[in-house]
């Protein structure tokens, strides 16, 4: 009993002291991340975890101390640097990374925040003249899909007002103090203060629309900046450092004093798992390109008032299961007159189709049909082509994808200025689309040509518009064409809408290319990084070696073309996973570097080493 006593008072001592430390910067971080614990709650998880983690640690080295039983770990590197190890990474390591990361998913919220406010204010403006403010702002919460990260933030405030009854002018201070981003506290500071004397909410947020587009390209700057540390960690630590090492394993290889031969097992482990940390870090402190795949499905708009039904469905069953198996019959025979939008539609075709890939390339191996092909080093160079026989039709359904969304976005600009100058000389919205589908906007043209073909046959043409963004498929399209529909909802005056939603994807246009031809350089520090690691295996196995060849040199060459092939394969993919978070913050788009990558270690050790 006094012993439970006294651990109840030890570990409520502590964590007054880690209260004490971390209390009100954990709390802030907690909120701003929107993760619904409270900070002395979420500091007593994470020290029992840690406690967990500590007693599986003892428990193992009392396991292995006693029975001798140690799984062969030793084999990979010696004891006490084994046990220092598990013990910095399982007990203060995942310390650290609890405590940390609720801070990373709110910097991570900040810059989502203040990219995509431009858009929502914007969208805000074109509401603004006959709704009323608490109405714009909850529309801006619905419109999840299009403003992400800011349409969580306005949830807050229609929480407030709704569930929780406080005036808007409250909800929204309640809103300073929980956002991550400066930027939108402000914007709501200065929106109570508008509401309060009494000014004109619209041209406030006139005002404030190109304001938060400069203050977006500073954010990007951050982002940018945040890209190129991640670059310079990620090539120091896990390409120069195996590098380095490799270099000493040879060194003292030849000499015989000794050998670090443990050390590769451990890179082994630990470049896919830094590798693995990075990635994730990138994944929640960088904004991701905008190529999400719709799910939404395509619905009749304004075509009249719902009837409701008591009871269910009426008439025979029978009929409506007829309807249902002729409606998936008709996608069916869609699908296969396009196929490759159905390929580019959803990546569960190119994951499919890698699989069998990947295991015909697998049977080939284990039948040693890839011998002929691979003379030296079968069998990583078969790891290395089961890898790229899985990720090649993944990567072509999102290179494919990427394709589609840069030919459909770059026209997006002209189509509205064209629509602009159409309604300004007095046709109307069918007629100014019509004629603007025989110009050459590329697969826009396409889609504007089903949109005249639904005005034709009956719908009206917000439907028809709202059709063509779901079968598009885009957040940055979605945003435009949104914007269109609702502003001709509200009002018969559509061009200075037409030019907000303009300036808005001109602006998006240009952040992007921004940040494409600044992720560039990153992509090229790694493929010079990974290039470097090729030639000096290269210099290592080959000229290198050939000039100790007169000396007695007692050197397993073979088992070293054979480490540096398997370090190759682990590089070649993680590097080119993390191009492509550099890139665009996607897995998917690291691909076809891995490819790459794969494909010159295979050249290298194969056919040349």
């Amino acid at each position: 009993m006094t012993r439970s006593v006294s651990l109840e008072l030890a570990g409520a001592f502590i964590g007054q002291i880690e209260m004490a430390l971390l209390g009100t910067h954990l709390s802030r971080d907690l909120c701003a991340a929107h993760m619904p614990v409270t900070a002395d709650r979420y500091l007593r998880t994470a020290r029992i975890n840690v406690l967990v983690s500590l007693a599986l640690v003892a428990g193992l080295f009392a396991f292995v101390s006693l029975t001798g039983i140690s799984f062969g770990l030793f084999t990979l590197v010696p004891p006490a640097l084994f046990w220092a190890l598990l013990f910095c990474g399982m007990v203060p390591g995942l310390w650290l990374y609890l405590v940390l990361y609720p801070g990373i998913v709110a910097r991570g919220r900040k810059s989502r925040i203040e990219l995509e406010l431009p858009y929502a204010v914007s969208y805000m403006q074109a509401l603004s003249t006959t709704m009323s403010p608490f109405e714009v702002i909850r529309r801006i919460y619905e419109e999840r899909t299009m403003f992400g990260e800011v349409s969580r933030e306005f949830g807050q405030v229609v929480r407030d007002v709704e569930l929780f009854g406080d005036d808007l002018i409250t909800a929204m201070h309640n809103l300073q103090h929980t956002t991550p981003s400066p930027l939108l506290a402000d914007f709501f500071n200065d929106l109570c203060i508008v509401f309060e004397s009494g000014g004109s909410f619209s041209a406030y947020l006139a005002t404030k629309t190109e304001y938060f587009h400069q203050q977006a390209r500073r954010e990007l700057d951050v982002v940018l900046k945040t890209m190129e540390i991640m670059a310079e960690v990620y090539v120091s630590a896990f390409v120069a450092g195996p590098i380095a090492l490799i270099i000493m394993i040879v060194a003292q290889g030849m000499t015989s004093k000794g050998t670090m031969s443990w050390l590769l097992p451990m890179m082994y482990i630990l470049i896919p798992a830094g590798a693995i940390v990075m990635i994730w870090i990138l994944s929640l402190m960088l904004p991701p390109e905008n190529l999400e795949v719709s799910s939404s499905k395509a619905v009749e708009y304004g075509t009249g008032a719902d009837v409701p039904v008591q009871g269910g469905l009426p008439g025979d069953p029978e009929f409506y299961r007829y309807i249902e198996a002729k409606k998936r019959r008709f996608r069916l025979i869609d699908n296969l007159r396009h196929p490759l939008r159905t390929y580019i539609s959803h990546y569960a075709y190119g994951i499919t189709l890698g699989a069998a890939c990947s295991g015909i390339a697998a049977v080939l191996f284990a039948w040693g049909a890839l011998g002929a092909v691979f003379p030296k080093n079968t069998f990583e160079a078969g790891i290395c082509l089961i890898i790229i026989a899985f990720i090649a039709p993944v990567s072509l359904s999102y290179e494919c994808r990427k394709w589609y969304v840069n030919s459909i976005e770059k026209n997006i600009p002209e189509f509205l200025r064209e629509l602009a100058d159409m309604k300004e000389i007095g046709l109307t919205l069918p007629d100014a689309i019509q004629r603007i589908s025989s110009a050459k906007l590329g697969v826009l043209s396409s889609e504007l040509s089903h949109v005249t073909r639904d005005v034709r046959t009956g719908s009206y043409v917000n439907a028809a518009l709202i059709r063509m963004d779901q079968r598009i498929g885009l957040v940055s399209v979605k945003r435009a064409i949104s914007l269109l529909v609702k502003a001709g909802e509200i009002t018969s005056d559509l061009r200075q809408i037409i030019i907000i939603a303009i300036t808005d994807f001109e602006h998006y246009l240009k952040m992007k290319r921004e940040r494409a031809n600044t992720a560039i350089v990153y992509v090229m520090i790694i493929y010079l990084s990974f290039g470097i690691y090729l030639f000096t295996a290269y210099q290592l196995n080959g000229p290198f070696m050939v000039s100790f060849s007169t000396y007695n040199i007692n050197f397993n060459l073979e088992q070293n073309v054979t480490d540096m092939f398997r370090i190759a394969i682990i590089l070649g993919t993680f590097s080119g996973i993390m191009a492509g978070q550099f890139s665009s913050n996607s897995i998917l788009a690291g691909f076809k570097h891995s490819i790459v990558l794969l494909t010159a270690a295979i050249a290298l050790f194969v056919f040349i080493v």
